[in-house]
């Protein structure tokens, strides 16, 4: 389908996020809006703390979307609702519930989207929407062994999901977990793909310079899921002080600071930490590699990033890695996000160094196989589809 605007009344679609700050969990709702927008579709987007200097969420303003905080009281000070929300929690739940449904009075959607971070992030959203008998769509980016749902959520967890016009998540190894954790199928299941920010077309050249080898770790600071704490240690160890080595930690969050004394302390030399990067292909242009011991994900956008790019991934078996990322072949899996697996994993990359390039040329064809060209096209398309009534 092309980004021709659609003929005839306007089809309404609204996107709500359920994520509290911006990240790669953001990427497919908001480009896809983005998509639907140039197509004539009206589109609205709540978010609680839209940041409206955001890339994409100025894009969309730009493209005539209709956007709403849900955080923002109108006539009240940004930071004065800040406090109030920081050190009162009725008064943050009011004032979402509030602005929820102004904003669906408003939009009056033929269908939502509820974009989630996690798969148990959306329930405040979707049982409104149930209340309110809305069609809906829910994404979900990510699902972890660690966090399943309480006894009081889980019928309500079950009734969202079940109820969904389409579930989309981004691997299958999340929606099976989802499956477990409800204990009951979800027939409305399909999997889906992120949009990337790397060129689709070639992967990039190899770096001319091979020594020392640079990793780059790429992800929100937050090591009780990226694992970068797991690095360090690694890098602690006397072998890979001897070696032509060297990780970048590309991203923000709470635990940058920490993390920073930490590799302090550790008497690391060989590591850096470069900040949020707005050019991702940037990235790869001087890195051979990633490494990512994550404890949890969905399917990593760094991941598919870097092999799109021709470059060595060294990531944990959780979640969607292993489904797009052959062992040995096309990159390098940890069996668990631990010290010693990952320890073992690069161990096995280091030796296998002199071939990187010929690995990354692998992943480069690879994932071109399971990923399409434009994964935010399709997802519109599929959106628009569910509202004819002939999506799969």
């Amino acid at each position: 389908m092309t980004d021709e605007p659609h003929s005839g009344p306007p089809r309404r679609i609204a996107f709500l996020s359920s994520n509290s700050g911006w990240g790669g969990s953001e990427e497919l709702w908001s480009a896809a809006a983005a998509m639907l927008a140039r197509r004539g579709v009206s589109v609205t987007v709540g978010k609680a703390g839209l940041d409206r200097k955001v890339r994409r969420v100025a894009a969309l303003a730009d493209l005539g979307a209709k956007l709403t905080d849900l955080r923002r009281v109108p006539l009240v000070p940004p930071r004065l609702t800040a406090l109030l929300v920081l050190f009162s929690w009725p008064f943050d739940y009011i004032i979402r519930a509030l602005r929820l449904r102004g904003f669906l009075r408003r939009s009056r959607a033929e269908l939502v989207v509820l974009s989630q971070g996690g798969n148990l992030d959306g329930l405040f959203y979707a049982k409104r929407l149930r209340k309110r008998r809305v069609p809906y769509v829910l994404i979900v980016q990510k699902a972890a062994e660690m966090y399943w749902p309480s006894d009081d959520q889980l019928a309500e967890l079950q009734a969202m999901y079940s109820e969904a016009r389409q579930v989309c998540f981004v691997s299958q190894h999340n929606l099976t977990l989802t499956e477990a954790q409800l204990a009951r199928p979800l027939p409305n299941g399909v999997v889906v793909r992120n949009p990337f920010l790397v060129p689709f077309g070639a992967p990039q050249p190899w770096p001319a310079d091979d020594t020392p080898l640079r990793l780059a770790c790429v992800g929100r600071l937050f090591p009780r899921e990226k694992g970068q704490d797991i690095v360090l240690r690694v890098l602690a160890r006397e072998k890979w002080r001897a070696r032509a080595i060297e990780v970048t930690f590309f991203g923000a969050g709470q635990h940058e600071e920490a993390l920073r004394q930490s590799a302090a302390y550790l008497g690391l030399e060989n590591v850096r930490f470069d900040g949020f990067a707005e050019d991702v292909a940037a990235i790869w242009r001087d890195h051979h590699g990633l490494l990512l011991p994550s404890h949890c994900e969905g399917l990593p956008l760094v991941l598919v990033e870097a092999m799109l790019s021709g470059r060595v991934a060294i990531v944990t078996d959780v979640a969607g890695n292993a489904e797009v990322l052959t062992d040995n072949v096309t990159g390098f899996l940890a069996a668990a996000p631990t010290d010693d697996s990952v320890d073992e994993a690069l161990e096995r990359a280091w030796r296998e160094r002199a071939r990187w390039p010929q690995i990354g040329a692998a992943a480069a064809r690879h994932i071109r196989t399971l990923v399409p060209p434009s994964p935010e096209s399709d997802f519109a398309d599929r959106l628009l589809a569910l509202l004819d009534g002939s999506a799969e």
